[in-house]
Formats: C-alpha cells, sequence, structure tokens
C-alpha cells in the first residue's frame, strides 16, 4: 500500500496495513493510537526489524505538518530533553511524509496516571505526584527556551526510569539554550493549568514550587497566570461545545434537514440498534414518566441499563411553538456538555437525536447511563428533624460553589433531581440548564433555585433551617 492512500483510508483503516516507503524500505502497521482522517495516522508498527513510533502525514497540509514534527523533535533533541529518538524521516512529493521514533516499552500518558488517581482527595499524595513530574519537565522545556503550544498530560509519557516529551509538531522555541520569556511561561502554564480540574485553583501557588525548584528564572505572578488560565478554559470550552454538534474523533454527527443524531464515538457500535428505533426499546423498558411532553423509560441493551427521554410534540400548537428552536433533548445534550467539561457531574450523556422534516424540528431523544443512586428526597427523608451525614452536606456545598462560580442555574433544582451518586450530588434533567453571562441575570436565576431547592421540606423543619443557614445567598 502507498501512502497516499491513507488519506482516503477514513477513520480506522483495516489493520495490518504494509507500506512501502519511498527509500525502498516496508513500514508494518500493527495497530492506530490517534488517526485524524486524511491528514495523520499515528500508531505502532515494524520497521526493519525494531519496533517504532510512527506518525504518517498525508493530504494538502502535510508538507506543513511533516516540516513542524520534523522541527519539534529535532529542538527537543538539540536541546538534550527526554524524548524518543527520531530513528528514520522521509517525504515524498505526492504522496506524504513519515517519522519514525524509538517506541519506549511499557510506556502510560501522564494523562491516564492521572485518571488513575483523579477521583481521589483533591492534590493527594499521588494527585501531587503525576503533577510535580509534569510541571518539572515543562520548567526544564522553559528553561531551554522551549515550549509545547499544545500542552497537555497527553504529551508527557512515562516510563518506568523516566518522562518524555512526545508530540515535536507543538514545539516551539523563543531563541533555544536561552530561557523562555516571563510573559511566554505564564502564558504556557495557563494552558498547562486551565486542563486541570477546577477544585485544584486553590492550591497552583503551591503546586509551582515543582515548576520553581527547575527554573526559578522568574518569579511568577498568580494574579497574571490565573487569568489567562482563565482565558484558556474559556477558549477549551468554547471549543469542545463545537465538537459536541459535529462529526470529529470524539463524536459520530449525521446533521441533515430530515433528521440529526450524535453519539459519543466509542458508543456508536453498541447504540446502532437503539438508535435506529428508540421507541421499541422504550416500550419493552419500565417507564419512569408517560405522556405529557416527555416520556421517560429504563432500557435494557445487552445487559447494560440505560435511561431514554424522549421529548414528544402534543400537538399542532406545541409543534408551532417548538419546531423553529433547537429541542430540549439537543438543548439538554449541550447543557449536560458542559457540565461535564466543567467537572459538574451529571449523568454521562451518550447520544441525542431530532425527528425534522426540511429542518423543523420535531420529536427528538436524549440518551444517558442510569444512575444507581438515591435522589436527594429519599436519601435525606430520615433526617427532616436532625442532620444528614457531613459529607454529603459538604458535597452540596462544592456543587453549589461551582454552580456559583460558573454562573449556572439549573432551572428545576427540586430534590428528584440530585442523585448520590460515587459520592457526589449529580444533577440530572437539564432542559433548562443555562450559563449566564450576566451577574445580575445569574442572581436572579440562581435565588429561584435557591428556593425551589428548600421548598423540599417543610419550613418549620431542622433541615430547612439547617440548609436556609448554610446555602450561600448572592
Amino acid at each position: 500500500m502507498k501512502l497516499s492512500a491513507l488519506a482516503a483510508a477514513g477513520r480506522a483503516p483495516t489493520l495490518p496495513i504494509r507500506l512501502e516507503l519511498s527509500d525502498s524500505s516496508a513500514l508494518d502497521l500493527e495497530s492506530w493510537l490517534r488517526v485524524l482522517p486524511g491528514q495523520r495516522y499515528v500508531g505502532r508498527a515494524e520497521w526493519n526489524g525494531r519496533t517504532v513510533f510512527a506518525k504518517l502525514l498525508v493530504g494538502p497540509k502535510a508538507g506543513r505538518h511533516y516540516q513542524r514534527e520534523r522541527d519539534g523533535a529535532g529542538l527537543l533533541a538539540a536541546q538534550g530533553l527526554p524524548t524518543p529518538a527520531l530513528v528514520a524521516e522521509g517525504w515524498e512529493d505526492g504522496e506524504g511524509g513519515w517519522l519514525l521514533f524509538d517506541w519506549l516499552d511499557e510506556a502510560e500518558s501522564l494523562w491516564d496516571a492521572w485518571r488513575s488517581v483523579a477521583g481521589q482527595q483533591v492534590l493527594s499524595d499521588a494527585q501531587r505526584s503525576v503533577l510535580g513530574e509534569a510541571l518539572e519537565l515543562i520548567a526544564q522545556m522553559h528553561a531551554c527556551g522551549l515550549w509545547q503550544g499544545d500542552l497537555h498530560l497527553d504529551n508527557l509519557l512515562r516510563t518506568s526510569e523516566q518522562l518524555f516529551v512526545v508530540d515535536g509538531g507543538g514545539v516551539r522555541s523563543e531563541t533555544p539554550g536561552r530561557p523562555l520569556s516571563r510573559d511566554r511561561v505564564v502564558e504556557n502554564l495557563g494552558v498547562f493549568f486551565a486542563q486541570l480540574p477546577v477544585e485544584l485553583e486553590p492550591f497552583i501557588e503551591e503546586l509551582l514550587v515543582h515548576y520553581l525548584l527547575a527554573n526559578s528564572e522568574h518569579a511568577l505572578p498568580l494574579e497574571a497566570l490565573l487569568k489567562e488560565m482563565h482565558k484558556t478554559r474559556n477558549w477549551r470550552l468554547n471549543d469542545y461545545l463545537k465538537k459536541v454538534a459535529r462529526d470529529c474523533s470524539l463524536f459520530s454527527a449525521r446533521i441533515g434537514p430530515f433528521g440529526a443524531q450524535v453519539v459519543r464515538r466509542e458508543e456508536e457500535a453498541n447504540l446502532q440498534a437503539l438508535l435506529a428505533d428508540p421507541d421499541a426499546l422504550i416500550a419493552q423498558g419500565t417507564l419512569y414518566k408517560g405522556g405529557g411532553t416527555a416520556t421517560v423509560a429504563r432500557v435494557e441493551l445487552d445487559g447494560r441499563a440505560l435511561l431514554i427521554k424522549r421529548y414528544n410534540i402534543k400537538g399542532l400548537l406545541h409543534w408551532l411553538k417548538r419546531f423553529w428552536r433547537p429541542s430540549r433533548a439537543w438543548h439538554s445534550w449541550v447543557e449536560g456538555n458542559r457540565l461535564d467539561f466543567l467537572g459538574i457531574a451529571t449523568p454521562r450523556l451518550l447520544a441525542v437525536k431530532e425527528r425534522r422534516w426540511l429542518w423543523l424540528r420535531g420529536k427528538a431523544w436524549l440518551i444517558t447511563e442510569l444512575l444507581a443512586g438515591e435522589d436527594l428526597i429519599a436519601r435525606w427523608q430520615p433526617y427532616l428533624n436532625s442532620m444528614p451525614p457531613e459529607e454529603e452536606l459538604q458535597a452540596l456545598d462544592r456543587l453549589f460553589a461551582r454552580l456559583i462560580g460558573e454562573r449556572i442555574s439549573h432551572g428545576d433544582l427540586k430534590g428528584h433531581n440530585l442523585f448520590w451518586e460515587n459520592g457526589r450530588w449529580t444533577l440530572i434533567d437539564l432542559d433548562a440548564v443555562q450559563q449566564h453571562s450576566s451577574a445580575a441575570a445569574f442572581a436572579r436565576a440562581y435565588a429561584r433555585d435557591r428556593a425551589r431547592l428548600l421548598r423540599n421540606w417543610p419550613s418549620d423543619s431542622a433541615l430547612y433551617r439547617l440548609l436556609d443557614e448554610r446555602l450561600p445567598r448572592l
């Protein structure tokens, strides 16, 4: 197979593949690690009897990407930074380029290492260790005049002996061999911290000690760093919300005048039968709510419990009110993904589907994982005249702090829409969730949410008085 053939091979070319390279050698591809269809194919391969990490660049932008990858790998190697050795590379006009790096046995990305400890108490020893390793290597890069433009934990690989920088295509330089300017350092660290959970924000100054021990060239103003971090986080959120409505590596989307469907790419094969006829599974499932504007059912799919919420059209008048704007299913899909990105717990969203006729919207479905926990009403019923567990109260404090910090209102914050799951309160029923740009508008919406939550209990009960005292006022 020729390299150029990959440009038309789609998102998951069938393996194994033997590529004939222009230097008369052959590359046997064994597995894909990352695919950007028609542009970049990254995987594990065999070349001249050795295992390599292969980056294959094709398509109209291949020349530019090839040069960036090559230059970035060269910058890292020239400054003596730990990075896999480039063992072969080449370019052929009309075909594309390839770069082959040493394969790191038993390496894991720091992102995988972080995910394994992310559920621990904030800034546990294990979390501190992962982030400290990353900051030390970032500091070494900065001391050499380099930075990783696309800085994230997936671009740092750890073996039992060392941490390595990968992805030369994102490496940039000011003056190689001389420390980066302070403004560039602050900007790059803002990119790094913007990807971490918001709960770590109070500990950023403490974490910076790991960086300063490896590179103390500049005093780092915390206020400027936080400003850069917030700017980057907002950009990343907006970029992510664009992806939830289009075909990309995370989501499979089919949107047209007669229907719209978006599904998490890793769930596409599992949900194919359900999405073909969601009403059939609703009919076979356990009905939680029927009729009216919404139907909610628990369904079983290959032994897995899921929740389907169907948004109904009651008649012509109702349709005339709904057809011209995004369905409540679509709104819930976007806002649920917003909450997930911001680290606010909500059931994992799997897919959304809208029925359309010449773009005019009709019935719609939202598919999520099913929560196994109890809702707030059921869980706190025994504590009407006493105090709920402090762990659960603190979890509610944290949820409200996050909602206030992000200016997010729920719109119907009754106790049945809060579930206790995995040690935190999870929001459901996202039809009216909104992130406000105006502080005044959020304050009004928050006051309604707070009042709605308190109305779950009699105003003369001990639980009502406790929450009224504890929940923040704006």
